[in-house]
């Protein structure tokens, strides 16, 4: 089964509808064949992004409850390991590149496991590439 690295921009492009992108609608799709690794970050990112469109009344709590049941029912694995990373490779790459802490999460990641990296951040995608991470193709 393939693998790669799910940030919260590509994830969120599922839910806002006026954010969605053909790119972001293949990456859910190859969910039949793929899974996905997430940061410990990415539940809370994911959680926090709904809340704001909620107040923003973008989107119901009902909404949020529907897909969140969508989420859990894909296949997508949290890593635990991050943690240990953050004090020390996740601050260089972000110093490095010029990332939050929150997106060098996911390219820490998909450089440790060498996964290519689903994204719609296009800073992230760019230091990525710099680094010679692909990009996942769906």
């Amino acid at each position: 089964m393939a693998e790669f690295v799910l940030d919260g921009s590509l994830a969120l492009a599922w839910y806002f509808k006026d954010e969605a992108v053909s790119y972001a609608d293949a990456v859910a799709a190859s969910f039949l064949k793929a899974r996905a690794l997430v940061p410990v970050i990415w539940p809370l990112e994911i959680a926090n992004a709904v809340l704001m469109g909620e107040r923003r009344k973008r989107s119901t709590e009902a909404q949020a409850a529907k897909w969140f049941s969508y989420l859990s029912s894909l296949p997508i694995i949290i890593d635990e390991i991050t943690n240990k990373h953050v004090w020390s490779e996740v601050l260089a790459l972000g110093r490095a590149h010029h990332l939050s802490a929150y997106d060098a999460s996911y390219l820490d990641l998909a450089l440790r496991r060498g996964l290519p990296l689903a994204s719609l951040d296009d800073e992230l995608k760019t230091a990525a590439s710099a680094l010679g991470v692909p990009m996942f193709v769906p």
